[in-house]
């Protein structure tokens, strides 16, 4: 296989990788802010982002949501990536926490599986860019990407998950 070839089955496996899980990662954010796709919408998102100690919770679904959007779609068009990649990050690490983090690595135990590839998922795309075929580079915007920045993105994205969680008041029982 020659270097063009090789090249064109890297950036069209990158499209493919963006498109699925930044496409399937919005809908999500769609489900908790507009109750699409079976979702609970704001209100709801907001009760339960209460019952889990986030003040009123609406907050909470507006940065969940709109997180799981941005970052979905970022991802899927290939723009801003590394921006795309945090808000990815940042969400999945407060989702693995608030769901997950009692219940071990598992996904059959409800455990934080899904969350940790998700979380992969974004970094690994924030280090090699998103390809030829995306939105940054036909803006000249896709040599902004490498392990550095992958890096960057990534201990950003937990800590700031991390700081979400942490300061949310304890829910009662």
């Amino acid at each position: 296989m020659d270097a063009l070839t090789s090249l064109d089955a890297v950036d069209t496996g990158l499209l493919v990788l963006r498109v699925l899980v930044g496409v399937t990662f919005s809908l999500h954010g769609f489900q908790k802010l507009f109750g699409w796709f079976g979702g609970g919408g704001l209100t709801g998102t907001a009760g339960w982002f209460r019952s889990l100690g986030f003040g009123d919770g609406r907050a909470a679904a507006l940065l969940a949501g709109g997180g799981e959007v941005a970052g979905g779609l970022g991802l899927a068009l290939g723009l801003l990536t590394p921006l795309a990649a945090l808000a990815m990050i940042g969400t999945m690490t407060t989702a693995a926490l608030v769901n997950r983090a009692d219940n071990g690595f598992w996904s059959v135990s409800k455990g934080w599986e899904l969350n940790g590839y998700l979380i992969v998922v974004a970094a690994t795309v924030a280090i090699t860019g998103p390809g030829a075929y995306s939105l940054d580079a036909w803006f000249g915007l896709d040599g902004w990407s490498g392990p550095g920045v992958g890096l960057a993105v990534t201990v950003v994205g937990v800590l700031f998950g991390w700081l979400r969680w942490v300061t949310r008041t304890t829910p009662a029982d």
